[in-house]
């Protein structure tokens, strides 16, 4: 069965209360408070106490699902200058040439996940340095406790990474700003808290669609594929996770991508089975079944600071998406320091995921799908 987006729904708050049961856009609104709080609660936790020992030879982390963003997010950051390297663990096995001269870092919303746990466990016994974020009195808090680690614990209304980014980068972001990794020091989470304030009341759900930058978006991608490509590592964080947001929160497939890498395999696209069709006047209408047509989100980072090379093959895929007939949606970072500007992008999609998701029909929250995987798991 084929859903089309209630567009008078998105336009009334009342409707959009009710069907948002969960409250999900209002815990979307609170990504500033967020990182307010996970600064206050990382540093109660005493998180500057990661960097006593001094720089380690490697930081490592491990998040899982909808919290693997916040490795993401760590990587971009850090970049190809970070004086020691930045990498993640997609699953419960810590490399083995991970010692006691490196950092490990273990995310978990509920501190029950079982990659993460066994991360941590296993950094312990190798006498890692170890920073955890997840629930107090969890047995990833109970872990880290043994190892006389640092775990920073979340707000108790905390349900998910997908509505709880911000509370669980901020610690691990913190930590790595200790370390002299990332630039994250109060500074720039002050503004990228502001910078998400700002996107919560251009986005919130008074605001018509006209000039409601997240409710527009949700109805741009409406009924396509979406291609999400961050042009550049930062913007490309936006993609990821705008693409994961798209199908957990409107079950809406997407393919992400970041330039300059992805330019090649997005525009390969261009005239395959979701191009735009050639318009037919004798089609019948009502015989012939509307085509699903790519569209492309191009996410990118303030020009100022989007490199060169980047930002033209960026010009390239948008112009050569225009020449095929594929409709483009283009939106650019706002803010001066580089968590500011990915925070930017991520608020703006995580919105419009909530927003389609919506206007389906759907309650963002919750996936029948998502639970009976989950039961069939065990997890």
């Amino acid at each position: 069965m084929t859903r089309t987006v209630d567009e008078a729904l998105l336009d009334d708050p009342d409707a959009l209360a009710e069907a948002d049961r969960h409250g999900t856009l209002l815990a979307l609104a609170g990504a500033g408070a967020q990182v307010r709080a996970a600064q206050t609660l990382a540093g109660e936790a005493g998180i500057s106490a990661v960097a006593d020992d001094g720089r380690p030879r490697a930081l490592v982390v491990s998040a899982l699902g909808g919290s693997a963003v916040v490795a993401d997010l760590l990587t971009a950051l850090a970049g190809p200058r970070s004086p020691v390297p930045v990498s993640s663990v997609h699953s419960g096995t810590l490399p083995g040439w991970v010692s006691s001269l490196d950092v490990v870092v273990a995310v978990s919303v509920s501190g029950r996940a079982a990659g993460p746990l066994a991360v941590a466990a296993e950094a312990a016994r190798r006498g890692c340095r170890l920073v955890t974020v997840g629930r107090a009195g969890s047995p990833l808090a109970e872990v880290c406790a043994r190892a006389r680690g640092v775990h920073v614990p979340l707000a108790s209304d905390l349900r998910s990474s997908r509505a709880g980014l911000w509370a669980l980068a901020v610690p691990v972001l913190m930590a790595a700003d200790s370390l002299r990794l990332v630039e994250a020091g109060a500074a720039a989470l002050d503004e990228t808290a502001a910078r998400l304030d700002d996107v919560a009341e251009t986005a919130r759900p008074a605001s018509e669609s006209f000039v409601n930058p997240a409710k527009a978006l949700a109805l741009e991608l409406a009924g396509h594929v979406p291609l999400v490509l961050g042009a550049g590592d930062l913007a490309g964080v936006g993609a990821l996770r705008a693409a994961g947001q798209l199908a957990r929160n409107a079950r809406h497939p997407a393919v992400p991508g970041i330039l300059p890498d992805a330019a090649g395999e997005v525009v390969a696209t261009f005239d395959g089975p979701f191009a735009r069709a050639e318009d037919d006047l004798f089609a019948d209408p009502f015989e012939t079944p509307e085509q699903t047509t790519l569209r492309l989100l191009l996410l990118r980072d303030v020009e100022e600071f989007e490199e060169p090379d980047v930002g033209r093959i960026a010009a390239v895929v948008r112009d050569t998406a225009v020449d095929s007939g594929v409709r483009v949606t283009e939106h650019r970072a706002e803010g001066r320091s580089a968590l500011a500007r990915v925070a930017s992008l991520v608020a703006l999609t995580d919105f419009a995921s909530v927003y389609l998701a919506l206007g389906l029909g759907l309650d963002p929250a919750t996936s029948r799908h998502v639970a009976e995987l989950k039961e069939r798991m065990g997890s």
